[in-house]
């Protein structure tokens, strides 16, 4: 290894010189090369960058990040290490480790001299994959003087410290070549069987065993002695400190099971058991209790002796009955097929705890909703997950009890598919049923809900073979009930626990657990959840402010019976439909999905038509639904509130270096906003609590918002557009006889104001935007199979035509109308387009430039608007994304969830 400057980037960079065995032999390059691509695509704070491949006339080398300070096998030498040393230093090594196997990649060759560890205690993993790609010669340690890259180095002598590689071919067995670290090689790594990411494992139980004892767990002075040990002695646990938590001692346990497969599965299990063990106060030795010498001393040996001869009844009384020992809960993570993400809320736990289903879209997919979005089934007994075919628009899921059909929500029907094979099959019409739950119990009824805030809608029932549902509850008036939802069967298959949302003018709405029964009768309030509440294992399951709680219940008295426990934080809510991403077994399987730790940020960007970057605007935030005002010296934004996960408007003042100014202040989502002709005000849509509605303000904050639209035009109502004269605004908005729940609607701002559909078919149509002249509507449609981009006569009898030819999206028009420019994936389109005459005419279609936006969901809203365009059409303010996409955490699932209340 070489220290090296890269001269074109000003940076101190390490070379890894390849041996010419390798350098030399063509396949064995081209696969190293194909391997170093790999390894440069995972960015992790954790794993050392492969920035790049130099390829000279007679030198190959990696081009890799420099990491300053020891390695971890210079820590290890001055001595064991203090707990609070080591496990965060283990935390780190296990959240790589982590990382590259979820893209497919083992390290087989993780050593203490494989660690370095800098200065600000950031652990850094080194040589990701490339242990078994290179020969012998890599063995030694190459460092040169700071100067330029291609300078004679000095060669140092190999790391005393760190046991050798081992790729010799004279290692070979029946099965492959024997590869890695032979101290720190898994037992099958040492018989030359083929590994996966279990060998990582039982090497990071090596090392962490190592760090605490400061001791080597297998030593020896040949290969072959130190190969026979991995192979044949047993861990020696007497070296661990004792004050070692109980839970690392068992970590350490399931790490170094020879047998595989019986070792700890995934690494993200260690990971977040050293969490745990972190989290948890620390006893030293010299705290434990010590017994005083009292007058019952005398008595000590005695009793004793009284019980040793009671224990010796008893096991002969009961010879034959071994007590057990409570099993230990254990925690691993289920994540999507490749090249797909978890999407919004709602994974479901199969009755039986065999099988998880999820929903699941595109890597970098817009939102998370719509017909890419399908449902995957990860069966626990295999190692990944497939998807469901035929899933694709699917809301909402539930099991059948005996765990073979999965019931979901999609294109307004409810519908069912047989994990084993076939495709679905319809049971009923739920027009919008798809955000709000379902239920089977053993007799074959399914329970479901089918409505939304303000439809005043309850739960109706269903068989499971298929027919016309029956409604089965109604709100309660009385108590301000205005809708029934997230229905779920007690054990005795009659009784249920479902959401009573009230709603009072003015105020928030609040979800009452309530008991019903198939007779229709229902209890009063239970409890009061943010969220739908399951029943698991003696334990009514809810969360209260992103808190899953467990509260004792008593299925038969239908009563609670104790205090709600804590059971995990920080889960993932969406509110507006009560969905918490928590299920459970019937055999003490509990699975949950937190929130991100952090939103998306992005930075608002100006381009030139080419896209040159021109200046940013503001900070940057979590932020979307760019809107520029007609004069251009404003923008309006939702930006994410982090502490209250809820969004507010802010106005940036474009004149003054983008001073961000706050424009409305409740607590509710205050999410999409256009702005008036003359720019004195914006409407724009807020729950207030829930549904999304439509509200209007003065742009200079002065005076209250005041709500424009009461009930019609669909549950949540998100504002596109003000028509130049200003008499109308363009809202998209959810219906019943939507299947895909988006139509284009109108809101008159003078007479009686009420909305009406302007084009409402079995497609989704949003994103509709007047031109300048009022005389057309540009919009989005899905009625290929695809979004693109339409225009269509406003108030005129016609047709209409397709601006976009290979994909389009949020629709934008120059002041003069005589262009579209819309997004076509991260390009931005531009369309010659002319509405001068009775006929609209679209004319040349060119690409303008290409840019990063930003494009991660929130709350299942959708990414919002990304850019908007100065009257000219010649610059673009785009919301650009700062860093990379997030990866929405994976799925925590927990066998034996109990044992871990306290």
């Amino acid at each position: 290894m070489y220290r090296s400057r890269d001269t074109k980037l000003a940076r101190d960079v390490a070379l890894k010189i390849l041996p010419d065995g390798v350098s030399h032999d063509a396949a064995r390059l081209a696969r190293f090369q194909r391997e170093a691509q790999l390894l440069a695509a995972l960015n992790h704070p954790h794993i050392a960058q492969v920035y790049g491949f130099e390829d000279s006339t007679d030198v190959r080398a990696l081009v890799m990040e420099l990491v300053e300070g020891p390695t971890l096998a210079d820590l290890i030498a001055q001595g064991a290490m203090p707990l609070d040393e080591a496990l965060p230093i283990a935390r780190q090594v296990a959240e790589a480790l982590e990382a590259a196997h979820e893209q497919g990649i083992i390290h087989r060759d993780l050593k203490p001299a494989n660690i370095k560890v800098r200065p600000d205690g950031t652990v850094k993993v080194l040589d990701f994959g490339l242990a078994k790609l290179l020969g012998p010669a890599e063995a030694g340690h190459y460092v040169r003087d700071r100067g330029e890259a291609g300078g004679r180095g000095v060669r140092l002598p190999p790391d005393l410290t760190a046991s050798p590689t081992i790729t010799s071919p004279a290692l070979m067995t029946g099965a492959g070549m024997i590869l890695g670290t032979a101290a720190y090689m898994a037992p099958e790594q040492a018989r030359g069987k083929e590994v996966d990411k279990r060998a990582d494992v039982w090497a990071f139980g090596c090392v962490l065993y190592e760090m605490l004892t400061g001791v080597r767990l297998f030593a020896a002075d040949e290969v072959s002695d130190t190969l026979a040990m991995v192979l044949m002695k047993e861990v020696d646990w007497n070296p661990l400190p004792a004050s070692t938590p109980p839970a690392i001692r068992t970590l350490l346990r399931r790490c170094l099971e020879k047998d595989r497969k019986r070792r700890l599965p995934d690494i993200g299990v260690a990971r977040l058991e050293i969490d745990e063990a972190m989290s948890a106060p620390l006893v030293p030795p010299s705290s434990a209790v010590r017994l005083v010498p009292s007058r019952w001393h005398r008595l000590a040996w005695p009793l004793a002796a009284l019980a040793v001869v009671m224990a010796a009844g008893l096991a002969w009384l009961h010879f034959s009955e071994a007590v057990p020992e409570a099993p230990l809960p254990i925690r691993f993570s289920v994540t999507p097929p490749a090249d797909m993400v978890v999407v919004g809320q709602g994974q479901w736990l199969s009755p039986d705890g065999r099988h998880l289903v999820f929903r699941v879209g595109p890597r970098g997919a817009p939102a998370s909703t719509g017909p890419t979005v399908r449902l995957a089934i990860r069966s626990l007994h295999e190692a990944e997950a497939r998807i469901l075919t035929g899933t694709g628009g699917v809301w909402n899921a539930f099991w059948s009890p005996d765990s073979r059909f999965v019931a979901f929500f999609a294109g307004g029907k409810l519908q069912k598919i047989d994990i084993t094979g076939g495709p679905p099959q319809v049971i009923c019409e739920a027009s919008d049923g798809g955000s709000t739950g379902g239920t089977w119990n053993g007799d074959g009824t399914i329970i479901f809900s089918a409505g939304e805030i303000g439809r005043n809608t309850g739960l109706f029932r269903v068989s499971s073979g298929g027919g016309t549902p029956v409604q089965l509850t109604t709100p309660d008036a009385s108590r301000d009930e205005v809708l029934h939802r997230k229905p779920v069967f007690l054990p005795d298959g009659r009784h249920f626990l479902f959401l009573a949302t009230s709603q009072q003018e003015g105020s928030f709405s609040t979800n009452s657990v309530l008991v019903g029964s198939l007779d229709g009768a229902a209890s009063g309030p239970l409890l009061q959840s943010d969220t739908q509440a399951i029943y698991a294992n003696g334990f009514v399951l809810f969360v209260r402010d992103g808190t899953l709680l467990a509260q004792p219940f008593d299925p038969d008295r239908l009563q609670l019976t104790g205090d709600p426990v804590v059971v995990a934080q920080d889960i993932d809510v969406f509110l507006p439909n009560a969905l918490s991403n928590v299920s459970a077994s019937t055999t003490g399987l509990l699975s949950f999905r937190t929130a991100s730790a952090r939103g998306v940020d992005s930075q608002l960007v100006w381009f030139d038509r080419g896209g040159k970057m021109l200046g940013t605007v503001g900070d940057n935030a979590d932020q979307t639904e760019v809107q520029l005002s007609p004069d251009g010296t404003r923008a309006a934004v939702s930006v994410l509130d982090p502490a209250r996960r809820t969004r507010d408007i802010w106005i940036y003042d474009l004149t003054r270096s983008g001073l961000r100014t706050r424009f409305t202040f409740d607590g509710g989502e205050d999410w999409a906003s256009v702005w008036s002709p003359d720019g004195r005000s914006l409407i724009f849509s807020a729950g207030r609590p829930n549904p999304l509605d439509l509200y209007q303000k003065n742009a200079d904050g002065s005076g209250a918002e005041s709500k424009l639209v009461e009930g019609s035009g669909g549950p949540n109502k998100y504002v596109k557009s003000w028509s130049a004269d200003g008499r109308f605004v363009l809202f998209n908005s959810g219906t019943a006889g939507s299947a895909m729940g988006n139509d284009l609607w109108l809101l008159p701002l003078s007479g009686d104001r009420k909305p009406r559909p302007l084009l409402q078919t079995q497609f989704n149509e949003s994103e509709g935007r007047f031109s300048p002249d009022g005389r057309w509507v540009a919009y989005r449609s899905n009625e290929s199979g695809r979004n693109e981009v339409y225009v269509m006569p406003f108030e005129a009898e016609g047709g209409k035509w397709q601006v976009s030819t290979a994909g389009g999206d949020f629709p934008r028009w120059r002041r003069d109308g005589r262009e579209v420019f819309y997004l076509a994936g991260n390009t931005i389109m531009a369309a010659e387009v002319n509405g001068t005459g009775s006929a609209f005419q679209v004319g040349i279609v060119r690409p303008l430039f290409e840019m990063r936006r930003r494009t991660v969901a929130y709350l299942g809203f959708g990414p919002g608007i990304t850019f908007d365009v100065t009257a000219d059409g010649q610059r673009f303010l785009v919301n650009v994304l700062t860093d990379e996409q997030e990866t929405p955490p994976p799925i925590t699932v927990i066998t034996n969830w109990t044992a871990t209340l306290r």
